[in-house]
């Protein structure tokens, strides 16, 4: 697959995530975290915050890796 292709459908992975991960962890927040105290907001809003890194390193790792037709 050509470098510019894999980079355009990364591109596309990463805004997907980032909005869906947004909703989906801010539905989590209203849900579950209406009676709890700050320290409970700050800490899941943290670890939320910081996870999403963690699907977009995998994508971005894919987006980088020379495709095997350039090895040849």
């Amino acid at each position: 697959m050509p470098v510019r292709v894999k980079k355009l459908i990364g591109t596309v992975l990463l805004v997907l995530l980032v909005i869906v991960y947004s909703l989906v962890a801010t539905m989590v927040a209203v849900a579950q975290l209406s009676q709890s105290g700050p320290v409970v907001h700050l800490a899941f809003f943290f670890f939320s915050g910081l996870l999403w890194i963690l699907p977009a390193m995998w994508i971005i790792k894919w987006m980088l890796k020379p495709s095997k037709a350039a090895g040849r």
